[in-house]
């Protein structure tokens, strides 16, 4: 990108912030905290632009911020396909631990106070605690309707070290001392949620590093590594994922979760590898691309540099049951979804209807809105986290499906339905 500096000045700041969006447009971000984007290159519905995340977890409104194109139609209970063959137990987990969140929040405290009376309920019961304090929502949006796409993550394993060496030579990057993290909003609400990202020139504000400048031979973040990884495809899956382990070749286990990013637009490799006719938009999986990684090492700093969007990680505590999401609670494997927080409460719980991948056999279940995700824009839209490791993996990388979402609120939650 060429020199789109905007001048960082009290007296200039006001009359910047819009120019700022246009000649640093690449910069200028939503939240969301977890992962940079989905893996799978097919096509997302019209109205989906892969944007990349930021550090500080979303705003938790009390009720859905009224947004253009989407519409909540409240059904029956019998309107969800599958509901009563659903079995509750991980789903009531991950809610717990949703109410540890926001518990403490207006329309959420009756529900979460009482499940907090009632201790590991039998699959029936925990249906008829949902029935008995929740209302279940069509979710609609006006260009697409009642069907969007799900896609899937997981936590990945690496392997890597503290130290560099001929084996382990691809840095695992803590967040930068230069990067500077502007909220937009604070100053024009119409600006809610963007932030702009860049580093200081003087008294000018200019574009981060991309990717190509971030891996580059004595690259500009030396001494921010938290890890050296092996394998310089895996630990770009990871910025994609937002979260992992490694193991270290001492035999201890980290786990690393997002903190932040360059603030470049995200470009899928798999969508341009398809472009390039080098892949058929059904091979467009992880495991595809990886297969070509592996038969095209010569142009695979090309293929990864096509993506200027980096993510920086911090390291968590090894003790956590399983990464953060935005929501800043564990996420459940096969239980936690992410969504679009402008249509879908965090915390909420949602059902879904969709396939399980590559396959027919419907999978309909309760999830918990406990994430975010750069490519996940739209009402119906959601990414279905799978959990840890190889099996969780070849799941996530393939799934890319039809969906339709029932959204669970409180009864006396305040929600725009859809009128006939």
């Amino acid at each position: 990108m060429s020199d789109p500096a905007v001048k960082i000045h009290s007296s200039l700041w006001h009359g910047a912030a819009y120019a700022a969006i246009v000649l640093l447009g690449a910069c200028a971000t939503p939240p969301a905290p977890t992962r940079d984007a989905a893996p799978v290159a097919a096509p997302a519905p019209k109205r989906e632009t892969p944007r990349t995340e930021s550090p500080a977890a979303p705003s938790l409104p009390s009720a859905p911020v009224a947004t253009p194109g989407v519409a909540f139609r409240p059904v029956a209970w019998t309107a969800l396909p599958g509901w009563r063959d659903d079995d509750l137990a991980d789903a009531w987990s991950a809610f717990i631990a949703t109410c540890g969140a926001l518990g403490t929040r207006e329309f959420w405290r009756e529900p979460c106070a009482a499940a907090a009376r009632t201790s590991a309920p039998a699959p029936e019961a925990a249906r008829r605690f949902f029935e008995q304090h929740f209302t279940p929502y069509l979710v609609a949006s006006a260009d697409a309707g009642e069907e969007g796409l799900i896609t899937g993550y997981y936590e990945p394993l690496l392997r890597g070290s503290r130290k560099p060496s001929a084996r382990y030579r691809h840095p695992l990057y803590g967040v930068p001392d230069d990067l500077v993290v502007v909220d937009l909003g604070e100053l024009y609400p119409e600006l809610k949620n963007m932030r702009l990202r860049g580093r200081l020139e003087g008294r000018r504000l200019v574009p981060y590093l991309d990717r190509a400048q971030i891996d580059a031979a004595q690259g500009p973040l030396r001494g921010k590594e938290i890890a050296w990884i092996d394998d310089a495809v895996d630990l770009f899956f990871l910025h994609i994922q937002g979260s992992g382990r490694i193991l270290l070749d001492s035999g201890e286990t980290i786990r690393v979760g997002y903190a932040d990013q360059n603030g470049h637009p995200y470009r899928s490799i798999g969508r341009l590898l398809v472009e390039r006719g080098e892949l058929t938009l059904e091979q467009a999986s992880m495991q595809s691309i990886k297969a070509w990684a592996r038969a095209n090492p010569d142009r695979l700093n090309e293929l990864l540099n096509s993506n200027a969007s980096y993510v920086f990680f911090r390291e968590l505590p090894a003790t956590l049951n399983g990464p953060l999401g935005s929501l800043g609670v564990p996420l459940t494997a096969r239980r936690s979804l992410a969504v679009d927080p402008r249509h879908i409460p965090l915390g909420a719980p949602v059902y879904i209807a969709t396939t399980w991948p590559n396959s027919p056999r419907p999978l309909n279940r309760l999830m918990i809105a406990q994430d975010t995700g750069g490519a996940i824009r739209g009402p119906v839209r959601a990414d279905f986290f799978w959990g840890y490791g190889e099996a969780a993996g070849r799941e996530a990388g393939r799934m890319k499906q039809r969906l339709r979402m029932w959204l669970l609120l409180p009864h006396r939650y305040p929600v725009a339905v859809a009128v006939d």
